[in-house]
């Protein structure tokens, strides 16, 4: 039989044991190159996310990853954050929860399979079409826009 961990239950029974009691569940998540999260409200290499009824739709608090999605400034955002990325599962009101040590990912989630190698390919000189001088070396494409502002962080609060 497999040996599944405890982590994905304990969210789970935090996450009911808020509903039940009324209070706002969030996760504490440290973000890596396999959580999917607004990045904007990445702090220190973490984020805090609400996932209460009213903050998530389809929430999914699975073995493996939990799934949802959520509004941040106004925006419907899909989230994906692999349950060994939680650090905590706790109330808002009180602080009550269950706080994890952290992990490491997984190998096969932390180091991708490379490509098969591949002949090198010869340098090809690019060519640009003709347009007009203001285009630039881009063509027809706009300049890139400037960096977003950072929209305000709500009622998410880090935790230390």
């Amino acid at each position: 039989m497999a040996d599944l961990s405890t982590k994905p239950y304990l969210i789970r029974a935090i996450y009911e044991w808020c509903a039940d009691c009324g209070f706002t569940p969030y996760l504490s998540v440290r973000a890596d190159q396999n959580t999917r999260v607004p990045l904007e409200y990445v702090k220190n290499g973490e984020i805090v996310l609400s996932i209460s009824q009213a903050a998530t739709r389809n929430l999914t608090i699975g073995n493996d990853v939990i799934q949802f999605t959520a509004r941040f400034n106004g925006v419907s955002r899909e989230v994906s954050v692999p349950v060994y990325a939680v650090l905590a599962a706790f109330a808002r009101e009180n602080g009550k929860g269950v706080y994890f040590d952290p992990e490491p990912a997984p190998e096969c989630a932390a180091q991708p399979t490379p490509p098969p190698a591949l002949a090198p390919v010869p340098k090809v000189q690019s060519i640009v079409p003709a347009g007009p001088a203001s285009a630039g070396p881009a063509g027809d494409q706009p300049p890139p826009p400037d960096k977003p502002k950072a929209p305000p962080r709500g009622n998410l609060r880090v935790i230390k």
